[in-house]
C-alpha cells in the first residue's frame, strides 16, 4: 500500500511537468512515466486518465520532437494494459473516415493491434474500413510507411486469431471479412505504391509482405493471388540491408503454405531455390549471418515439403565446380541432416552419392565441408554399409594428404595454406572425435576395416581416437556375447579387405605405448587396446596379458612413469609373450614387421629407440640361430636403415645378447678380423655408404656385457670384452704405430660409456670370490680424461661420462685403500669445483642452444660428482674414512667464490640423502654445524642444498624428522628477503636440534663458532640461530662437555668481539647454558681473574639481560657469596663474586625477590672486606698499561664490595625498595672507610624503605646473626644497622627487636668504642620506636648509656650516651630517674666545655631536660650544679656554633628558676626576641646589674670560674669571657671587691691584651680600665 501511495504521487508530480515546454525533459519525463506503467500493477483510473490525455496530446502534437511523440505513443500503448478500452477509445477517436490521421496515431493502432490481439480483433473491422479510405489520401513517404506498418501488424493479428480463434475469449468473427480488407488494402499498396516506392518505403512492404500473403493464402479464392505476389518480393533481393527482410517474409509464406497443405509451383519453387541458394553462397561478399539462418531456415521448410526436389536440386548445383556453391550446398545438406526429418532418411543414398561427387575437390574450404557434413551424416546415422566407407576412409585419408601438405608447406613457408591445412587436419581429428562407432549401421561400416589405419605410419596421428573407436567395437561385441539377448553391436562386414596381421598390430601398438610414459594418452590408449586384443594377435596370449597387462597399467595411475621404467616394462611383455608363444616363424615375422617400422619414425624419437630395443629381443627370442646370425651380419654389414647406426646396433645386439651372447661375440669378432677398417672406410666414402668404426664397435660391447647373462659375463668380461675394448681404444690412439693422446671427444666418449656399462655390468653379476683384473687400470683411464680437461670451460661431456664410469668401477672388487679413494675424489674435486661460474661457463656457447647444452652438461657433471662421492663414502666404508673423504669439501664449503659453494652443497646435498645409511659411529655434529647455517647463504640454491643435508645428516643415521613440514619450510629459502630466510633456518633449528647426539653437541658447537668467525654476515647471523637453538635443545645434557664448550666459547671472544652481532650470539649461548647449569657456569666465570677484563664484564650483563640466565643467576651468586662468608671472613672468590653482581645488577636485572639477601651479604661483604688488601697474587696483571695509582685502587676490596651495594641500592631505589640517603653520594666513602663506615652503615640504613615491611624484615632477619658474629667489624655493621631502625615503630611492632634490644644491652658494654657507640646509639632509638621497651627496661639501658659517658677516650661514645640519655628522660619521670639522677648531673656538666660541638650542644640539651626531673629531692642540688654551670651557659651564648648558644639561652631560661632570679626573665626574653644577638658586653652588664641588685654571691661564683675560660680555645669565648669580668667587677660591691686576687686578675688581662685575636685585646684593655677604675673607687692603692 505504501508502495502505490509512493508510486501515485511520483506520477503526479511526474505529470505536473509535462506541462512544461521543455523537450528535453519530456523526454525523460517519458522514459520514467513508460517504466512506471510497464511494472506497476494497479493504477488510479484517474492517474490513467490523465497520462492518455497528455500521451495521446505530445503524440498527435507536430510541433513536439519526433523522438518524444514516439515515447509518448509508447506510454499510449503501455497504458492499454490498465484501460485498453479508453486508450483504444482516444485513438479511434483521432483515426476518422476520410481525414489523413497523424502518423503516430496509426503507428499506434498497429502496435496495440499485435500487442493486444485479443482485444484488438473486435476493432478490427472498424480499424480496416477507416483505413481504406485514408490510403488514396497519403501522399508522404512517412505516412505511406506508417500504413504498411499498420498492414503488416494487423495482417499478424488476424493470422494468429484465424489460426487460434478457439484460444479467444469471444465468439467466433467472420475472418474472411477481415482477410477481405486485407486483401483489398495489399492490393492498393501493391498497385499503387509499389512500384513506385523508395527503399525505404520498399522495405516496409516488403515487411508487410510475408505476414500479408500468409494470411491471404489461407483462403483457396485468394491463393493465387498471393502466390503470383511471391516473384515481386524475390525480385526484391538487391541489397543486403533488406535481403534478411525478404528472406524473413519469405520463410514465413513457406509456413504458411506447409501449415495450409498448398503445393508451390514448380517454377515458383526452383526460383525460391536458387535465390535462397544464392542468400547462402553469394560471392565474393558472404552473406550476413541472420539471412544465412533464415535461407537455412526456408530450405528446411523446403525438404520438409518436397525433399526429392530438394536433393536433385542440391546434386545438380553440387556438380557445379564453383567453390561457394558446393560450400553452400555442403552445408545446407549438413543443417538439414540435422534437421533429422524423418522424410529425408529415404534419401540417405542420394545424399552420400551426392557428397563422393566432390571428394576429390582440393579446395580447403570444400574438404572442410565434407568432413564436418560427414560428421552430421554419422551422428544423424546418414551412413549405409554399402556406401558409406568412403566416407569414413576420406576422413582419414584428409588427415594424411593435410600431414603431408604441411611438410610441402612448412619448406616454402605458406602461412595462409598452412593454416588451412591444419584446420583440416584439426577438422578430421574432431571428427573422429565425436564418431559414435555404435550409431545404427555404424559397426557395420567400421568393422574390421578400421584395423586398416593402425599400422600405416601416416594415420600417426589419429590413432589416438582410431584406437577409441576400435576399443568400443570391440567392447560392444564382448557384451553382445556376454548377453545374447542384445542385438549383435558388431558384425564382420563382407568384401575384400586388406587387414594388418597380428605381428604388424603388435608392433605397432608396442611401440606406440611408449607414448604413455610421456603423459600422452594414445600411449595409454594403445596399451588398452593391447588388452582387448590378445585373440586376434595370438590366441596364446589371452591368459598372459590377462593378468599382465593390468599390472603394465599400474604405473600410469595417476602420475606418468618414467621412460626407462616404462620401456623395461614393455620389452618384458614381449619376453613374455614370445616366450609364450614360442612359434619361431612368427617370431621371425615380427621382427620383419619390427624392421620394417624403423623408416616411420625419427632417429631421435622414443619410438625409434624402443623399436632398437624390441627388434633386438625379438631377435633373442628367436630360436633360429642361424636366421639371428645373418641379421647381426646384416646389421654390422649395412646399418643403414636402422637410422642412427651407432645407437640402432647397440641396442639391438646388447638386447640379443641377452639370450645369444656367444652368437653376438662371435659376430663381433668375425666383423674385426675380416673387416680392415680403412679400406671399408674407404669403399663406403666412395659407395656413399657409411660403415661402422671401431668406436662404434667399442660402444656395441659395452652394450653386450650390459645385456649378457649374470651366470655367462664373468667367465668371459676379461677375456673376450675388456680386453678387446682397451684393442680397441689403444689402435684409436695409434699414429704410425706410435701411441699418443687421443683427444678425439667421440672417441673418449665411447671408451667411456662401454667401460660404464661394463661396470654396471659386472657389479650386477659379481659373485663373492670375483676380482675384476682390470679395475686400476681403467680408473686410471678415466682419471687421465678428467684431468686433461680444462679449468675454464665445460664444452664436453667427458668429465661427467668419466665420473660415472669412476662410480661405477669404485664399486668393484678388490676395494681401494683410504689413500686411493682420498686420491680419485680429490681429483675429482679439483677439477669441476674450480669451474668458472654457469653463466660465464654459458657464455662461452654461441647460440642459446649451445648455453642450453653446456648447462645441461653442468648439472649433469655435479650430479655425477655428488653420487661418485655418495657411492665411495657410504660403500662399506668406517666411520673414520667417511668424515676423511667428507673433509675434502670442507674447503670448498666455506670458500669465499659463491659458485664454488654453491656446488659443494649440491654435492653434499646428493651425498646426504636419506636412502643410505651411515656407519654406527658416523658423527654429524661438526658436519651439521658446517653445514646448516648456509641456509642463509646468498643464493638460493645453497639455502636449499644447505637445508636439503642438515636435514639429511638426520636421515643417514635413522632419526625419523617431520619430513613433510620440513620440505614445505625448506622450499620457503627460495625467497630472497634475508628476514623470510633467517625465520625458516631457526624453526628448521628448532624443530632438528634435539635430535643432535648429546656427545657431540660440542662438535657442533666449535663448527658453529668457527663460521661465526669466518661466514658472511647472514651466514653468522645462522650460525648464532643454530647455536641457540641446539643449546636450548640440549643444553641440559651438556654437564660432562661443559667445561671445554666454555674453553671453546672463551677462546673465540676475543676475535668475536670485533664483529658486534657475533659476539652477541657468544653472550646469548653462555646464557642458555647458564640457564641450564647456572652454579657450574657461574663458577667458570668466576674463576677469571680481577679486575674483570672487558669480555668476562661484557658476559656478566649478557647473562643478566638474557631471559633465560637471568632468574637463577643472581640466585647462584648469592649462594656462592654466601659460602664465600661462611666464616664471616671474605676471600677472593667473595670479592669476585661482588664485582660479578655489579656487572649483573647493572644491567638493571630486578631484584625485588632476592633483595633482602642481596643486601645483606654485600653489606657483610663490604664489613668483611673493610680495611682490607687484595693480594697482589690476584691481580689480572695483563694490561700491562694501567697506571700504579688504578691498580692500587682496584686493589681495594671494600671499594669492589661498596662499589656493588651501591649498585644494588640503586636498583631498589627504582624498585621502591630504598630510598635517596640523607649522605647522598657521600655514603658510599663513609661505608668504605673503616673510620666512617659505621656512619655509613647509619646512613643505610635511614635509606631503607621502611614501608617496605616485607622487605625490611627480611634484611632484619639475615642481619640478626651480625650482632653476634666473630667478626668485630661485622658487629660494628649490624649494630649500626639496628641502631637505626630501632626507632622505627613500625619495625618494633612487625619485628623482634625485643632479642636485638638485648644484644645491644651487651654491645654497649664491648671494649671496641665504636660498636658500643652504636649500641647506645640503639638503645637511644629505642626511646622513638619503642617508648613502651625504654619504661620497661629502663635500668639496665640507663646503667648502659651512663657507662658510656666514662668513656673520655672517645668523645663519640660520650657524645652518643648524652644523646641516648636525652631521648630515654624525655620518656621518664623524676622517680623513674631518682636513683641515677645526681650521676647523670655531673657527668653531663664535664661536657659543656667539650672541644666536640656536638657533645657540648648535647649536654646542654640534656641538662636542660634534667630540669625537669629535679623533684624535690634534688631540686637544692640542681639548683648548687645551677650555680657551678651558670658561667658555660652565658658564656657560650656566644659560642661558634650558633645551635649551642640557643641550647644555652634555652636552659638559661629554664634553669633561672632555681636561682630565683626571675629577674633576669626580661633580659633574656630580649635576647630570645631579637634578630642578632646583643653585644655581649651590653647584655653582661645589664645581666651583673640584675644580678647585683638581687645575688651578690652568684655574682662572685662568676667571677671565681671565669679565669678558666681565659684560655679557651674559641676566640669567642675567650671574648666572652673578659666582658663578663668587666661586668661583673664594675658591678661588685666593694666588699666583694676587696676580696678580689687583684694581680692575678691584673696579670691575667695583661696577657689577654696579647691575644691574637683583636676583640679579646680591646676586651681585656677594657676590663683592666674597668679594674682600674673600681680600684680608686675604694681608694685602693694597685
Amino acid at each position: 500500500m505504501e508502495e502505490s501511495i509512493e508510486t501515485f504521487g511520483d506520477i503526479n508530480l511526474t505529470l505536473g511537468m509535462l506541462n512544461k515546454e521543455d523537450n528535453i525533459s519530456k523526454e525523460d519525463i517519458y522514459c520514467h512515466l513508460t517504466t512506471i506503467v510497464q511494472n506497476t500493477e494497479i493504477l488510479d483510473d484517474a492517474i490513467v486518465q490523465r497520462l492518455i490525455y497528455y500521451a495521446s496530446k505530445d503524440m498527435r502534437d507536430s510541433n513536439v520532437l519526433r523522438e518524444i511523440r514516439m515515447l509518448a505513443g509508447e506510454v499510449l500503448v503501455s497504458l492499454a494494459a490498465h484501460d485498453f478500452n479508453s486508450v483504444m477509445y482516444e485513438v479511434q477517436s483521432n483515426f476518422r473516415i476520410l481525414e489523413l490521421p497523424d502518423e503516430f496515431v496509426v503507428l499506434a493502432l498497429a502496435e496495440l493491434a499485435t500487442s493486444y490481439v485479443s482485444q484488438s480483433i473486435p476493432f478490427m473491422m472498424m480499424t480496416l474500413l477507416t483505413m481504406q479510405t485514408m490510403l488514396r489520401l497519403a501522399e508522404e513517404e512517412r505516412m505511406k510507411e506508417a500504413f504498411c506498418i499498420a498492414l503488416e501488424k494487423f495482417s499478424k493479428a488476424i493470422y494468429k486469431y484465424v489460426n487460434h480463434w478457439k484460444d479467444f475469449p469471444y465468439p467466433r468473427l467472420d475472418a474472411n471479412r477481415l482477410s477481405d480488407k486485407i486483401f483489398m488494402l495489399f492490393r492498393y499498396i501493391m498497385e499503387k505504391w509499389a512500384t513506385l516506392a523508395s527503399p525505404m518505403h520498399t522495405l516496409a512492404i516488403v515487411k508487410a509482405h510475408g505476414p500479408t500473403v500468409s494470411l491471404l493464402l489461407h483462403r483457396e479464392d485468394l491463393c493465387e493471388y498471393a502466390l503470383g505476389q511471391v516473384p515481386w518480393l524475390l525480385n526484391q533481393y538487391k541489397d543486403k540491408e533488406i535481403d534478411f527482410h525478404v528472406t524473413q517474409s519469405l520463410r514465413q509464406i513457406l509456413t504458411a503454405a506447409v501449415l495450409y497443405d498448398i503445393g508451390l509451383p514448380k517454377n515458383l519453387r526452383r526460383s525460391i531455390f536458387f535465390n535462397l541458394l544464392h542468400q547462402v553462397c553469394r560471392v565474393p561478399e558472404p552473406p550476413i549471418k541472420e539471412n544465412e539462418l533464415e535461407a537455412s531456415s526456408c530450405f528446411l521448410i523446403l525438404a520438409n515439403s518436397n525433399p526429392a526436389d530438394l536433393m536433385e536440386f542440391f546434386d545438380e548445383q553440387i556438380r557445379n565446380n564453383n567453390e561457394a556453391i558446393r560450400m553452400g550446398v555442403l552445408s545446407l545438406l549438413r543443417s538439414t541432416i540435422n534437421a533429422d526429418d524423418p522424410k529425408l532418411r529415404d534419401y540417405m543414398t542420394s545424399i552420400e552419392r551426392t557428397v563422393k561427387v566432390v571428394m576429390n575437390d582440393p579446395s580447403i574450404k570444400v574438404r572442410n565441408s565434407i568432413l564436418l557434413l560427414i560428421q552430421t551424416m554419422c551422428e544423424k546415422s546418414y551412413i549405409e554399409a554399402r556406401e558409406g566407407w568412403p566416407l569414413i576412409d576420406y576422413i582419414f585419408s584428409q588427415f594424411a594428404i593435410s600431414s603431408k601438405n604441411l611438410e610441402k608447406l612448412m619448406k616454402t613457408n605458406s602461412h595462409e595454406n598452412e593454416k588451412g591445412e591444419k584446420s583440416v587436419q584439426e577438422t578430421s581429428l574432431e571428427v573422429l572425435k565425436t564418431l559414435d562407432p555404435l550409431v545404427i549401421g555404424m559397426p557395420q561400416v567400421l568393422w574390421p576395416r578400421i584395423l586398416t589405419f593402425v599400422v600405416p605410419a601416416e594415420y600417426t596421428g589419429t590413432l589416438a581416437h582410431l584406437f577409441n573407436i576400435i576399443r568400443i567395437l570391440i567392447m560392444a561385441e564382448e557384451r553382445k556375447q556376454l548377453n545374447a539377448k542384445e542385438s549383435t553391436a558388431l558384425v564382420i562386414s563382407t568384401g575384400a579387405v586388406k587387414l594388418p596381421t597380428p605381428q604388424q598390430l603388435l608392433a605397432r601398438l608396442l611401440v606406440i605405448s611408449m607414448l604413455a610414459s610421456l603423459g600422452k594418452l594414445l600411449g595409454a590408449g594403445a596399451i588398452g587396446l593391447l588388452k582387448i586384443l590378445p585373440e586376434i594377435i595370438h590366441p596364446k596370449l589371452v591368459e598372459l596379458w590377462k593378468t599382465r597387462l593390468p599390472e603394465l597399467l599400474q604405473p600410469l595411475e595417476g602420475k606418468n612413469a618414467s621412460i626407462a621404467l616404462w620401456e623395461t616394462m614393455l620389452l618384458q611383455l614381449l619376453k613374455e609373450s614370445l616366450w609364450k608363444i614360442g612359434d619361431t616363424a612368427w617370431t621371425v615375422q615380427l621382427s620383419w614387421d619390427f624392421n620394417h617400422q624403423m623408416a616411420g619414425y625419427t632417429n631421435t624419437s622414443t619410438e625409434k629407440k624402443f623399436l632398437w630395443k624390441a627388434l633386438g629381443i625379438t631377435l633373442a627370442y628367436c630360436q633360429d640361430t642361424g636366421f639371428v646370425s645373418s641379421q647381426l651380419r646384416e646389421f654390422l654389414i649395412a646399418p643403414d636403415p636402422l637410422g642412427d647406426q651407432r645407437q640402432g646396433i647397440t641396442s639391438i645386439l646388447g638386447y640379443c645378447a641377452e639370450n645369444h651372447l656367444d652368437i653376438v661375440l662371435k659376430v663381433l669378432k668375425t666383423f674385426q678380423d675380416r673387416e680392415k677398417f680403412f679400406v671399408n672406410r674407404c669403399k663406403g666414402l666412395f659407395s656413399g655408404k657409411k660403415n661402422l668404426s671401431k668406436t662404434d664397435i667399442m660402444v656395441i660391447y659395452g652394450a653386450v656385457a650390459l645385456h649378457a647373462p649374470k651366470e655367462q659375463l664373468l667367465t668371459r668380461i676379461d677375456q673376450d670384452i675388456v680386453s678387446q675394448v682397451l684393442l680397441l681404444y689403444n689402435q684409436c690412439c695409434q699414429v704410425l704405430g706410435m701411441s699418443v693422446m687421443n683427444k678425439d671427444m667421440d672417441l673418449q666418449m665411447s671408451f667411456t660409456r662401454s667401460i660404464t656399462e661394463i661396470g654396471i655390468a659386472v657389479q650386477d653379476a659379481q659373485e663373492q670370490g670375483f676380482r675384476f683384473s682390470y679395475k686400476e687400470v681403467l680408473l686410471g683411464y678415466m682419471l687421465d680424461f678428467i684431468r686433461d680437461e680444462p679449468l675454464d670451460s665445460l664444452a664436453t661431456p667427458v668429465r661427467w661420462k668419466a665420473l660415472i664410469a669412476i662410480r661405477y668401477l669404485s664399486k668393484l672388487k678388490p676395494q681401494l685403500s683410504l689413500k686411493d679413494n682420498l686420491h680419485i675424489l680429490e681429483e675429482n674435486i679439483r677439477r669441476l669445483l674450480p669451474l668458472p661460474p654457469l653463466e660465464k661457463l654459458k657464455n662461452e656457447g654461441q647460440t642459446d642452444k649451445d648455453k642450453e647444452h653446456i648447462k645441461f652438461l653442468y648439472e649433469r657433471s655435479i650430479d655425477s660428482l655428488g653420487k661418485l662421492l655418495k657411492t665411495m663414502i657410504w660403500d662399506n666404508v668406517p666411520a673414520e674414512e667417511c668424515q676423511e673423504m667428507f673433509n675434502l669439501l670442507r674447503m670448498w664449503l666455506v670458500s669465499q667464490k659463491e659458485w664454488e659453494r654453491e656446488r659443494a652443497f649440491q654435492i653434499t646435498a646428493k651425498v646426504l640423502t636419506n636412502d643410505v645409511e651411515a656407519p654406527e659411529n658416523f658423527k654429524i655434529g661438526s658436519l651439521l654445524g658446517l653445514l646448516a647455517p648456509h641456509s642463509c647463504d646468498t643464493l638460493p640454491t645453497i639455502r636449499q642444498a644447505a637445508a636439503s643435508s642438515a636435514i639429511g645428516l638426520f636421515c643417514i643415521k635413522g632419526i625419523h624428522l617431520e619430513m613433510e613440514r620440513l620440505q614445505g619450510m625448506q622450499e620457503g629459502l627460495e625467497c630472497d628477503d634475508v628476514q623470510v630466510q633467517i625465520k625458516i633456518s631457526s624453526k628448521i633449528a628448532k624443530i632438528v636440534s634435539k635430535f643432535i647426539p648429546s656427545e657431540e653437541v660440542q662438535m657442533f658447537l666449535e663448527e658453529t663458532l668457527d663460521g661465526l668467525e669466518s661466514l658472511n654476515p647472514t651466514c653468522t647471523k645462522a650460525c648464532g640461530i643454530w647455536m641457540i637453538a641446539a643449546l636450548k635443545e640440549q643444553g641440559a645434557a651438556l654437564e660432562e662437555q661443559l667445561l671445554e664448550i666454555l674453553n671453546t666459547i672463551y677462546h673465540h671472544m676475543p676475535v668475536l668481539r670485533q664483529k658486534e652481532e657475533s659476539f652477541q650470539f657468544i653472550l646469548e649461548a653462555i646464557s642458555q647454558i647458564t640457564s641450564f647449569h647456572t652454579d657450574a657456569v657461574v663458577a667458570n666465570i668466576l674463576q677469571k681473574p680481577l679486575p674483570f677484563d672487558r669480555d668476562t664484564k661484557t658476559l656478566w650483563k649478557a647473562l643478566a639481560e638474557n631471559p633465560a640466565s637471568s632468574s637463577k643467576l643472581l640466585r647462584a651468586l648469592i649462594d656462592k657469596l654466601e659460602k664465600g662468608l661462611e666464616d664471616d671472613i671474605a676471600t677472593m672468590d667473595a670479592i669476585s663474586v661482588a664485582c660479578a653482581m655489579h656487572e649483573v645488577v647493572s644491567t638493571g636485572t630486578p631484584v625485588s625477590g632476592l633483595y633482602p639477601e642481596l643486601f645483606t651479604i654485600l653489606l657483610k661483604l663490604v664489613s668483611c672486606t673493610l680495611g682490607q688488601n687484595m693480594p697482589t697474587a690476584a691481580l689480572n696483571w695483563r694490561r700491562q698499561v694501567i697506571k700504579q695509582g688504578e691498580l692500587q685502587q682496584v686493589a681495594d676490596p671494600c671499594r669492589l664490595s661498596t662499589i656493588t651495594l651501591k649498585c644494588v641500592q640503586a636498583q631498589a631505589m627504582r624498585e621502591g625498595l630504598a630510598k635517596e640517603s640523607d649522605e647522598g653520594d657521600n655514603l658510599w666513602s663513609l661505608l668504605s672507610s673503616p673510620g666512617t663506615h659505621h656512619i655509613g652503615v647509619c646512613a643505610l640504613a635511614r635509606s631503607m624503605a621502611v614501608w617496605q615491611h616485607g622487605v625490611i624484615l627480611d634484611i632484619m632477619d639475615h642481619l640478626l646473626l651480625s650482632l653476634t658474629s666473630s667478626s668485630e667489624n661485622y658487629r660494628i655493621t649490624g649494630t649500626a644497622f639496628f641502631a637505626e631502625l630501632m626507632k622505627e615503630p613500625i619495625l618494633w611492632k612487625h619485628g623482634n627487636l625485643r632479642d636485638v634490644l638485648i644484644l645491644m644491652d651487651q654491645s654497649a658494654w664491648d671494649s671496641n668504642a665504636t660498636l658500643r657507640q652504636m649500641a647506645i646509639r640503639g638503645l637511644g632509638n629505642t626511646a622513638l620506636g619503642a617508648p613502651h621497651k625504654v619504661k620497661k627496661h629502663k635500668q639496665i639501658m640507663l646503667e648502659s648509656i651512663i657507662r658510656g659517658l666514662y668513656h673520655l677516650a672517645r668523645t663519640e661514645v660520650v657524645c652518643e650516651s648524652l644523646k641516648a640519655l636525652k631521648k630515654i628522660l624525655e620518656l621518664l619521670t623524676d622517680r623513674d630517674v631518682s636513683f641515677y639522677f645526681k650521676e647523670i648531673v655531673l657527668q653531663t656538666r664535664t661536657f659543656f666545655e667539650d672541644e666536640q660541638d656536638d657533645v657540648r650542644l648535647t649536654a646542654t640539651c640534656l641538662f636542660e631536660n634534667l630540669a625537669s626531673l629535679t623533684g624535690r629531692r634534688w631540686k637544692i642540688f640542681f639548683a648548687e650544679e645551677i650555680k657551678k654551670s651558670l658561667i658555660s651557659f652565658l658564656l657560650h651564648l656566644w659560642d661558634p656554633n650558633p645551635k649551642i648558644g640557643a641550647a644555652c639561652r634555652d636552659v638559661l631560661i629554664i634553669c633561672i628558676p632555681f636561682l630565683g632570679l626571675q629577674e633576669l626573665y626580661g633580659i633574656l626574653d630580649h635576647l630570645l626576641d631579637g634578630q642578632d644577638l646583643p653585644r655581649a658586653r651590653d647584655f653582661y652588664r645589664q645581666l651583673c646589674v640584675k644580678l647585683a641588685k638581687k645575688n651578690q654571691e652568684i655574682l662572685w661564683i662568676l667571677h671565681t670560674h671565669s679565669f678558666t675560660f681565659f684560655s679557651s680555645n674559641w676566640e669567642m669565648i675567650r671574648s666572652a669571657a673578659v666582658k663578663l669580668t668587666d661586668a661583673i667587677v664594675l658591678n661588685l660591691t666593694s666588699q666583694y671587691v676587696e676580696l678580689l686576687d687583684k694581680e692575678q686578675l691584673t696579670t691575667r688581662l695583661q696577657a689577654l691584651r696579647q691575644d691574637p685575636c683583636i676583640s679579646v685585646q680591646r676586651a681585656a684593655e677594657a676590663a683592666l680600665q674597668t679594674l682600674l677604675r673600681r680600684c680608686k673607687e675604694i681608694t685602693i692603692c694597685l
